[in-house]
C-alpha cells in the first residue's frame, strides 16, 4: 500500500519527488490520450456494451463528465496533429491549451500555432487566439445616455399582452447634465461567439470530424441544473418567434390560473410534443388499427410491430455484451432486424428489436463486414 504521509521527506527530496511524479503524469496522459485515440478510432466501445466513447470513459472508467470530455476532444485532435502527444509528455502543453488550439488547428499552421502556445498559461494562448484570430466584440447589456429622467426612474413595466418594455411612470426630469442609464433590449450579445468544437462526442462523431472555424455561427448552449429534491433550473437564450409562441401560448391558456406560471406552460407544451414524436416514432396510440394493406417493401415495420417492440423494449437499446452488460442508450433509437432483411428476415415482432444508432451500425458491420458496410454507407451519403 503507498505511503501518503510524507512529513519525515526533507524539503529537496519533497521538490524533487513532486518534479518527477510530474514528469510522470505528463508522459502518463500522452500516453492515456494515444489509447483514448486508438480506442475511439476502433469503436471498442460498442461490444462493451456503450454507445458512444463518451459513455464508456464515464460509466467504464468511471472518469468525469468533464475529464471525459476533455481528454476525448484533445486525443482526437493529438490524432490528426501527432506531434501534440509529444508536447503533453514533455509538458510543453497541457490538456487546456489543446483543448484551446483544437478549432483553430489546420494543416497549414499546425506546426507554428503549437510552437507559439509552448509553456504558455490558459490565459496567454486565449490572448495569442484572439490575436490571430479575432471575434465580434459583445454588444453592450446596457448603454449610458443623455436623457430627461433620472436614473431611478426607468423602469421595465409590462405591457397588456405582457410584453417587457422599458419605460417610466415618472415625468420628473432629471437635473441638468445628469446621464441615465438606458437598458438596451436589442441584441444584448454577439451571435458571433468563439468557435469552438461542434462534433458531439458520441459514436457519430468520426475521428477528425470537421470543427467550427473561426467566425462561425455557433448557437449559446441552455443548461439545466438540479437545485432541490426534484427541482431544476432551466436557463436558455430563445429567439424572436419562441418568444412569440410562448406568448401566444400564455394568451391561449389565459383561462388557466397557471397560464402566468412559463414552468407550467413548458410542461404543457412538451406534453404534447412527446405525444407527436412517440406516435411518429413508434406509432403510439390509443386506438391501434388493423393496417388496411400490406406493403410491399420487406424493410418496412408495421405500426402495431412498432409498439409491440418499443414496449417489450422498454424505449432502450438492447445490445447487450456476453458479460451481462446492457447498453443504457434510449437516445438515437432505431428499429433493427435480428435476422437481416438482405437474410430473409421479416418485420415480426419476434425479428425485431431496439438498438442505438451505434450498436445498429456495429451488428451489421459484423454481419456483412466493417469495410463492405463503411462503402455502403459512403455510397449512400454521395462521397
Amino acid at each position: 500500500m503507498p505511503n501518503y504521509s510524507l512529513s519525515h521527506v526533507s524539503d529537496r527530496d519533497l521538490l524533487q519527488l513532486l518534479a518527477s511524479l510530474l514528469r510522470r503524469d505528463r508522459a502518463t496522459t500522452a500516453a492515456i490520450l494515444a489509447c483514448i485515440a486508438e480506442v475511439d478510432a476502433r469503436r471498442l466501445y460498442l461490444p462493451r456494451g456503450y454507445a458512444s466513447m463518451f459513455m464508456y470513459c464515464v460509466l467504464e472508467l468511471q472518469l468525469s463528465e468533464a475529464s471525459a470530455y476533455q481528454r476525448i476532444s484533445a486525443a482526437r485532435t493529438a490524432r490528426r496533429f501527432p506531434a501534440i502527444l509529444d508536447a503533453v509528455a514533455e509538458g510543453r502543453l497541457h490538456l487546456s491549451a489543446v483543448n484551446l488550439l483544437a478549432p483553430y488547428l489546420r494543416l497549414e499552421n499546425a506546426t507554428e500555432l503549437l510552437e507559439a502556445a509552448v509553456h504558455k498559461t490558459r490565459l496567454e494562448i486565449e490572448t495569442l487566439l484572439a490575436q490571430r484570430f479575432p471575434q465580434t466584440e459583445p454588444l453592450p447589456l446596457v448603454t449610458v445616455s443623455s436623457c430627461q429622467l433620472a436614473p431611478e426612474r426607468v423602469s421595465f413595466n409590462p405591457d397588456e399582452h405582457g410584453s417587457i418594455r422599458p419605460g417610466s411612470t415618472s415625468g420628473d426630469a432629471a437635473p441638468e447634465g445628469e446621464r441615465c442609464v438606458t437598458p438596451s433590449l436589442e441584441g444584448t450579445h454577439s451571435t458571433r461567439l468563439a468557435p469552438e468544437r461542434v462534433e458531439a462526442l458520441d459514436s457519430t462523431a468520426a475521428i477528425g470530424a470537421p470543427l467550427a472555424r473561426a467566425g462561425d455561427h455557433v448557437p449559446p448552449r441552455s443548461s439545466v441544473a438540479p437545485i432541490a429534491w426534484e427541482r431544476f433550473e432551466v436557463r436558455l437564450s430563445v429567439g424572436q418567434s419562441t418568444y412569440d409562441k410562448l406568448q401566444h401560448a400564455q394568451s391561449l391558456m389565459s383561462h388557466e390560473a397557471s397560464a402566468g406560471d412559463l414552468a407550467h406552460v413548458l410542461d404543457r407544451a412538451l406534453d404534447a410534443l412527446i405525444l407527436r414524436l412517440e406516435k411518429r416514432k413508434f406509432a403510439a396510440t390509443d386506438r391501434p388499427q388493423e393496417p388496411l394493406r400490406p406493403t410491399l417493401s420487406e424493410r418496412h415495420i408495421p405500426a402495431h410491430v412498432k409498439r409491440a417492440v418499443w414496449k417489450r423494449d422498454g424505449g432502450r437499446c438492447t445490445y447487450v455484451t456476453d458479460a451481462g452488460q446492457r447498453c443504457a442508450a434510449r437516445t438515437r433509437l432505431e428499429f433493427d432486424h435480428v435476422e437481416p432483411v438482405a437474410r430473409g428476415g421479416r418485420s415480426e415482432i419476434d425479428n425485431v428489436r431496439l438498438r442505438c444508432r451505434a450498436h445498429n451500425q456495429y451488428a451489421a458491420d459484423c454481419e456483412f463486414g466493417r469495410k463492405f458496410m463503411d462503402a455502403k454507407r459512403e455510397s449512400r451519403h454521395g462521397t
